[in-house]
């Protein structure tokens, strides 16, 4: 028997789970609430491992970096629910809190008789001998936190663990999805730096423009797949992060922007901006920036931000769906200069 609406109390398993894990009872023994199927070294969150992230095409180099979405009002996945005992091991899992509660006589009694009503309903309640009879036809889907999110949020998902038949997807909601596996593989996005090259030459002069580019040979497209092959599903999305423009802010008031909003397009090659070139000294940059006033013998921290479009594919979506655009820069120290006269 399978109840897929029923919800656990307010301090659902996850939450007594780590309440129990924490007591002092459980320190001194070493003791892991990780059954023994497999998921081992004592994390509580063993399921975030079974998530396979292939990473072969994101960026590389010393100065690549995670983006940060434009967004604010999104995140990734704070939490979801997915396969993660066999019978034996869901036993495994109750057993060892059981001995836990046991010796932890500070455990909170409210906590402690829920757990006990949640523990027997899987051994004569809802389900008989967590449906050890099924061995092999499913497996206990439970609730995952993702580590990278606030502590509160993960234990959103505060359902207690259910059954589903292999193959099966529950009608719950956060439930493992593609769309939440392309919303984790945009947490590993790694995007190269973004040192824009600045000329002419040398410290930057007063009143002259600065021009600012980018070479499209490193600012190509990058991509991470993530996959779930586990109680019959197979599934997988793949976050790709393609640059879309750069953004200058000149470290001071006193610059004026090329193009004005400071915001430079992607040229057709992958390129941003353009090379400065001899003569073109008096010319505007189609990128850059020309500073008002002398840095006065230290230097301005220009911050170079690009701007990345990013969108994902996968398991039964057979067009490219929009993810929030992601934004990662650096700082760069300009010195700026006041002549009297300039040779050109």
């Amino acid at each position: 028997m399978r109840r897929l609406s029923r919800r656990g109390p307010v301090l659902g398993a996850g939450t007594i789970l780590l309440l129990v894990a924490s007591t002092p009872a459980m320190a001194d023994r070493g003791e892991s609430l990780v059954p023994s199927g497999g998921q081992q070294n004592g994390n509580l969150n063993a399921q975030v491992e079974v998530i396979k992230y292939d990473t072969s095409k994101n960026g590389s180099g010393p100065a690549a970096g995670p983006v940060a979405a434009a967004q604010t009002d999104w995140s990734p996945p704070p939490c979801w629910y997915a396969p993660k005992w066999t019978p034996d091991e869901l036993r495994d899992y109750y057993q060892l809190t059981y001995q836990a509660i046991l010796h932890d006589p500070g455990l909170p009694p409210d906590a402690r008789n829920k757990w006990n009503e949640e523990r027997h309903n899987y051994i004569d309640g809802e389900y008989e001998n967590f449906n050890e009879e099924k061995e092999g036809e499913g497996m206990w889907w439970g609730a995952v936190q993702n580590p990278n999110a606030p502590f509160e949020e993960q234990f959103a998902c505060d359902r207690i663990p259910f059954w589903a038949d292999n193959g099966e997807t529950p009608e719950v909601e956060n439930v493992i999805t593609p769309e939440i596996l392309a919303g984790l593989a945009y947490e590993q996005i790694k995007v190269p730096g973004t040192e824009v090259t600045l000329a002419p030459g040398g410290r930057s002069k007063v009143n002259l423009p600065t021009w600012a580019w980018l070479d499209g040979g490193e600012f190509k497209p990058v991509s991470v797949t993530a996959s779930l092959a586990v109680g019959g599903l197979d599934m997988s999305a793949t976050t790709t992060a393609t640059p879309k423009s750069l953004t200058i802010e000149p470290g001071t008031k006193d610059a004026r922007l090329h193009p004005a909003s400071g915001e430079c397009a992607l040229n057709g090659d992958g390129s941003i901006g353009e090379p400065y070139a001899k003569g073109k000294a008096n010319q505007e940059p189609p990128c850059g920036v020309t500073y008002l006033r002398s840095s006065g013998g230290g230097s301005y921290a220009m911050e170079a931000t690009v701007t990345w479009e990013i969108s994902w594919t996968g398991t039964g979506v057979a067009a490219a769906q929009a993810l929030p655009d992601g934004t990662f820069g650096n700082e760069q120290a300009v010195e700026v200069e006041e002549i009297q006269s300039i040779n050109r």
